[in-house]
């Protein structure tokens, strides 16, 4: 342990930690732009800079280590005035548009400019207006809001997916795509992970919130939102709730208020991708087919194996994401049985992902999603409609998609898809009395690892989750060195509660609490709570087959729910 002072403060530390680290330990706050935990430390930006015994000048705390003895000052007046100044120089180049920006009173930058007293025009606005990349279906880029703090660069690297990094140098430099393409033309998993790093409004999703408003308001339209199982846990924060609360009840009564709309749960529909992927994986096992058998929910997982890994496209599930089943649904059933026109429903998914933005555009699943709002955007509507969220009573769903398993609900958390999956096929194999939690294929660790046995039959599974992760266990299938029978890809980091749509969260909270883990708690509790823990107990579902589907992996089934994928170029 290293021994040091900071403001004073008396803290112990183990070898090895920088400045930084230091300062969560004494309860003293370091303000960053550039750094962000598990994603980047560069200690580029210089707005952690303070001074300290034995060092030349001022130094980034979250790079510089500590040594025994060391004595640290955060907010000498010449810390201060270099903070003010490092703001005041990003704020000349950067496109000043506040109040009509997405990150609006919620800008890491804003929230710094204010703390300091900076003035925006110190150093004049010397910059050039530069083109909005807007063609992906998924993210907008503005570059001319980028104050350079690479975080998008770390967490695209960090994906393995490296579409985007700096170009040129100096006053010259911005981040970009090679040869200036737009992120549309190049092998980009829409995932969003770049949006949720971003400290400002430079990265955002493509806003489909007018066209929603629109719908809602056009009287030959009936509009019907379901919500994704990691939302309820997520769209709280939004409203300022403790990370981690299920707000449930609240964002049903809240879009329900948003018009004459219906609300249903894709839980539901994650039961019924369970029901189609278990049966899918049994009859892979005892049919000699392809393994192991990947999941297929993920539309920026799904996209990165059509890029990266097209050999490994047949080991994909045929199953559709419960997004796209769901409208599928809706727009046949749902529409026969309420004698609606299936061109005059318009289906709105409530998703944490930006990936889904593009999902909803691939030709092979039907274009019967009409629009996908991330949590952010339902957030919005809901402010912009005037409605107090934290002091809504709870509503309920409706009818027939409203009551799902606690297995759906812990879709939204990386190994919840495995272990719903799990439960489903110990029932098939091993009938009442099988297990009912896999708690194996729980945590964040980047690659979980089981084997179970159930009804005589063993069962290997991986899960992993952030793309990187997930490109280790290919090359480790690939190379021989592992054989497994199913695994699941989450493409983000710790799966859907930390997807590229949910709200933002600045980094001083970022940096301080696991994110990760406390949402997916709200959705384990969820599950532990619920009546029905298993996807095939869920009425809906039994309902779907009896008067509609016919039976997993049935002729109905295998033309709405199931699917195929394109090997696409890697740029």
């Amino acid at each position: 342990m290293v021994n040091l002072k900071i403001n004073g403060i008396e803290v112990s530390v183990p070898e090895g930690s920088t400045i930084l680290q230091a300062a969560k330990v004494a309860n003293v706050r370091i303000p960053t732009l550039c750094y962000l935990k598990g994603v980047q430390c560069v200690g580029s930006c210089r707005m952690c800079l303070v001074e300290a015994t034995g060092a030349r000048g001022l130094v980034a705390a979250c790079v510089y280590p500590v040594s025994e003895g060391m004595e640290v000052r955060t907010n000498t007046p010449k810390v201060r005035k270099s903070r003010k100044t490092t703001i005041e120089l990003i704020l000349s180049t950067h496109k000043k548009k506040c109040l009509s920006c997405v990150r609006s009173m919620n800008c890491e930058l804003q929230k710094l400019a204010l703390e300091y007293n900076a003035e925006e025009d110190r150093f004049g606005t010397d910059h050039d207006l530069k083109p909005i990349d807007d063609l992906s279906a998924s993210v907008v880029r503005d570059n001319s809001k980028c104050i350079m703090c690479t975080r998008c660069v770390a967490a695209c690297n960090l994906q393995t997916v490296g579409v985007i990094g700096p170009k040129h140098r100096g006053y010259a430099k911005v981040i970009g795509s090679p040869f200036d393409v737009s992120l549309a033309h190049t092998s980009c998993v829409n995932c969003g992970q770049c949006v949720v790093a971003c400290p400002v409004g430079a990265l955002y999703e493509k806003s489909n919130i007018a066209d929603v408003w629109g719908a809602i308001v056009n009287p030959e339209k009936k509009v019907v939102f379901f919500t994704a199982p990691s939302v309820k846990a997520t769209l709280g924060e939004a409203f300022g709730l403790p990370v981690g609360t299920n707000v449930e009840g609240k964002m049903v009564s809240a879009i329900k208020q948003l018009g004459d709309v219906k609300c249903f749960n894709m839980d539901v529909t994650a039961d019924l991708t369970i029901m189609e992927e278990a049966h899918e994986l049994l009859h892979r096992i005892m049919n000699g087919g392809v393994t192991p058998m990947f999941t297929s929910c993920c539309p920026g997982w799904v996209k990165f194996a059509e890029h990266y890994y097209p050999e490994f496209l047949p080991n994909l599930s045929t199953c559709k994401s419960p997004q796209e089943m769901f409208s599928a649904v809706l727009k046949t059933y749902y529409c026969q049985k309420e004698g609606i026109k299936p061109e005059n429903l318009y289906v709105v998914s409530v998703i944490p992902c930006t990936a889904k933005k593009f999902e909803i555009t691939r030709d092979e699943l039907g274009h019967y999603t009409d629009a996908a709002i991330t949590t952010r955007e339902l957030a919005k509507m809901i402010k912009e409609a005037g409605i107090d969220f934290a002091n809504l009573a709870d509503g309920e769903y409706d009818t027939p998609f409203g009551v799902a398993s606690g297995a759906g609900a812990i879709f939204g958390a990386t190994g919840g898809v495995m272990e719903a999956a799990l439960r489903t096929a110990a029932y098939v194999l091993g009938g009442k009395g099988a297990p009912i939690e896999f708690k194996e294929v729980r945590g964040v660790r980047g690659v979980k690892e089981a084997e179970y046995t159930v009804g005589g039959s063993t069962v290997k599974v991986a899960v992993a989750h952030g793309l990187g992760n997930a490109r280790k266990v290919l090359e480790q299938i690939k190379s021989g060195k592992k054989d497994y029978t199913f695994v699941e890809v989450m493409a983000c980091p710790g799966g859907c509660i930390n997807g590229g749509g949910q709200p933002y969260v600045h980094d001083e909270i970022r940096n301080s609490i696991d994110l990760k883990t406390v949402r997916a708690q709200a959705l384990y509790d969820h599950d532990s709570d619920s009546k029905y823990r298993c996807s095939h107990e869920t009425p809906a579902i039994e309902m779907l087959y009896k008067e509609f589907l016919g039976k997993p992996l049935g002729e109905r089934s295998h033309q709405l729910l199931h699917t195929t994928y394109t090997p696409r170029d890697k740029y």
